[in-house]
């Protein structure tokens, strides 16, 4: 069943069922027809929320093809090539994965499957023990591979890992890359994209460094956390790891799992995110663990400590937040607007993210502050109704950024910006049992 329009303004909910339909390829919805054609591991999971608006099935089927590719050491990669595509690079033969099937890229990004899976839990009943035992193998091989000492901060060993691919703070980690080039190089995205939104040439050649730099250890974890010259800790994906786990407690206590273990990860998490907090800054920032060096300036990320249930710092972010309110039009922009780096055009150095929205929101709302929840769901509602469902928006003008007809915008108009729990902001959900 088609899900009700928000009668609150334009009617974008036909679009938002649109996009993720023309987006869909059976199994899995890829996040932009041409940009980006394969299965996205993030993207695929928040396409879920959208489908679970009115095909249940669906979203539950987009979950488990994900995790069709995961591999034998737990990990779930960022990409799943299941087709062949012509328009992206680099595609598998870069990666060059020995023995994955389907071919993969060597990498993983934000985990928010635990999450989403709770989410539909709560609303249509618990998924097979099959799968939380997968999610379970996924939060293992985070700590395993991405925490090795146990500081309790999960570094990424490419900007790709984040999710946030050229934000500034791998500027300097990167400088420390010899930028590569790779036989039939040729940046696909810039046919389908402005490239004042897309990575400049020098980044993006760096990024090809480490994927090749990935290939030569054989993508050996171990191997990688050693050596590689981009280690750095990102407080977006330890606190979306840490919310996961949270919420893998509360599944796992809800079929009968032994939670021990989960447990003892939150709590090192728990811990270990203080370190993340740069005074200079009067922010949660990333930190680069071959220097020590924390990142300069506040990112959106800065804003996810109370998504992952860390609250010490709340109130000073808060004011943060109100800083960047002044800064902009619309929140939350993905990098400081008032910082010289910010570009409000250019991927992750400005745009605003409705799923980076919708997590801080969530986070908010369960710290108690709702009226900073309300203004991020509405802020998100007035750029979808204002530009449609781009990959992300300007925060000075609220103009369309990057991708046209993308799934996760679409997703998340229908499961949260439109307003579909009656303009009060994402559901406080409950912490782990």
């Amino acid at each position: 069943m088609t899900p009700k329009p928000n009668l609150d303004g334009p009617d974008r909910t036909t679009e938002a069922v649109s996009v993720l339909r023309n987006n869909d390829r059976g199994g899995y919805t890829v996040p932009s027809q041409h940009l980006y054609p394969f299965q996205w591991n993030w993207d695929s999971l928040f396409a879920a929320l959208g489908w679970a608006k009115f095909d249940v099935a669906r979203a539950w089927t987009e979950i488990e093809t994900l995790f069709e590719a995961q591999w034998p050491s737990g990990m779930v990669p960022h990409i799943v090539f299941w087709s062949e595509s012509e328009s992206y690079f680099p595609g598998p033969d870069v990666w060059q994965i020995n023995g994955s099937t389907p071919p993969t890229s060597g990498i993983s990004q934000p985990p928010v499957a635990a999450t989403i899976v709770r989410r539909l839990a709560e609303t249509h009943g618990l998924p097979p023990r099959s799968l939380y035992e997968r999610i379970e193998r996924w939060h293992q091989w985070w700590h395993r591979a991405r925490d090795p000492e146990g500081r309790g901060v999960i570094a990424i060993t490419h900007p790709w890992e984040s999710g946030r691919d050229n934000l500034p703070d791998w500027d300097l980690p990167l400088s420390r890359v010899t930028p590569t080039l790779i036989d039939g190089y040729e940046r696909r995205d810039l046919d389908h994209v402005n490239p004042d939104m897309r990575p400049h040439n020098d980044d993006y050649e760096r990024y090809l460094a480490l994927v090749a730099y990935g290939a030569s250890k054989g993508w050996d974890d171990a191997a990688i956390a050693q050596e590689s010259p981009f280690w750095v800790a990102d407080p977006c994906l330890t606190a979306v790891l840490l919310r996961a786990e949270r919420d893998l407690v509360w599944l796992g206590e809800a079929i009968g799992a032994d939670t021990i273990e989960t447990h003892r990860r939150v709590d090192r998490l728990s811990e270990g995110f203080e370190q993340f907090w740069n005074p200079a800054v009067g922010a949660y920032c990333s930190l680069d663990l071959r220097t020590g060096v924390h990142a300069d300036a506040a990112t959106s990320a800065s804003f996810l400590a109370p998504y992952g249930g860390i609250n010490e710092h709340s109130d000073r972010l808060l004011d943060e937040l109100e800083a960047w309110s002044n800064a902009c039009t619309y929140l939350v922009p993905s990098f400081d607007p008032r910082h010289p780096s910010f570009e409000p055009l250019r991927y992750w150095r400005g745009p605003v993210w409705c799923m980076v929205n919708y997590m801080i929101a969530t986070g908010l709302a369960e710290f108690g502050a709702p009226d900073w929840a309300e203004r991020l769901r509405s802020d998100t509602s007035k750029l979808i109704t204002l530009s449609g469902m781009p990959e992300s928006f300007d925060p000075l003008t609220g103009g369309p950024v990057g991708g046209e007809h993308f799934t996760w915008t679409a997703a998340l108009w229908l499961a949260w910006a439109r307003g579909s729990n009656n303009g009060q902001g994402p559901k406080a959900e409950p912490t782990a049992r």
